[in-house]
């Protein structure tokens, strides 16, 4: 009876090699936003709301910070969006600074596939120890494959192929998730601060009318000002935030998109000097 073969499996102890699953990185945004909208709220009332920003009444405001605190409650929410998109811009730029590695992807892929295509398996992998970053993770998972790949005997060439796009897909997906986390809050606060804005906008505008009601046709022109003044605070801090947050995911997301790309390209150097020279 013929023995039939399949393809290497992943459970094998000839697979230890294979990248251990990581840490998904990053601050914790359960405990992070709530401590943000406390210190939006400390910010709206003590420093935007400080009497020194007010004339004697404590009514009108002296100066830009005093006219920011004039917008009301929804003020303090949109300075808590505005703090969560900093924070976590900056949180996003330094872990995906950090998986970009040292030196440039572009040099590095070339030299990793000319290293290959010499034969030069071990010189390769001490070159992924040098880059330090995601590509380099995933390339030296690979080469590892690789290697354990070359001196199998039990398989055919298209399952060791298969095997060897299947570790490079796996070690992608255990180094991706760590580069996209907290983006959804990047991308959600685009959009859900305008909305938080525009209600702003709408408590603003039901004050102005109320003042026009109150006056009887002849509106109390202070209060209608307040009214207005506030629903354009809102609308501009909402704006300012969705508008930054929307630049930083896109941003984000273009070196991601790069990250990505250039581990396709070592993947598919790997599969072709591997068809080319087994």
């Amino acid at each position: 009876m013929e023995k039939k073969t399949t393809a290497p499996s992943a459970n094998k102890p000839a697979n230890k090699k294979a990248a251990a699953p990581k840490k998904s990185g990053g601050l914790n945004a359960a405990i992070i936003i709530p401590v943000l909208l406390v210190i939006g709220i400390c910010i709206w009332k003590f420093l935007l709301g400080d009497p020194g920003n007010f004339d004697e009444t404590g009514k009108h405001p002296q100066n830009f910070l005093g006219i920011i605190y004039s917008g009301g409650v929804i003020v303090p929410i949109l300075i808590t969006c505005f703090l969560t998109v900093v924070v976590f811009s900056i949180e996003r730029s330094i872990t995906i600074g950090k998986a970009s590695g040292k030196g440039n992807l572009d040099a590095f892929v070339s030299k990793v596939r000319s290293l290959l295509d010499g034969g030069k398996l071990e010189e390769a992998i001490k070159e992924c120890d040098k880059q330090q970053g995601t590509v380099g993770n995933v390339a030296k998972t690979a080469l590892a494959k690789y290697n354990e790949l070359i001196h199998e005997k039990e398989f055919s060439k298209d399952q060791k192929l298969a095997a060897l796009q299947k570790e490079v897909e796996e070690a992608t997906s255990l180094e991706l998730p760590m580069l996209e986390k907290n983006l959804s809050i990047l991308s959600t606060l685009g959009s859900v601060s305008t909305l938080i804005a525009l209600l702003g906008t709408v408590l603003g505008m039901i004050r102005s009318f109320f003042a026009i009601g109150e006056g009887g046709g002849a509106p109390d022109a202070a209060e209608l000002a307040t009214g207005i003044a506030e629903a354009l605070i809102n609308t501009g801090l909402g704006i300012g935030t969705s508008a930054i947050a929307i630049i930083m995911y896109n941003l984000f997301t273009a070196k991601i998109d790069s990250l990505t790309y250039k581990i396709d390209e070592i993947g598919m150097s790997l599969q072709q000097t591997f068809s080319a020279n087994n």
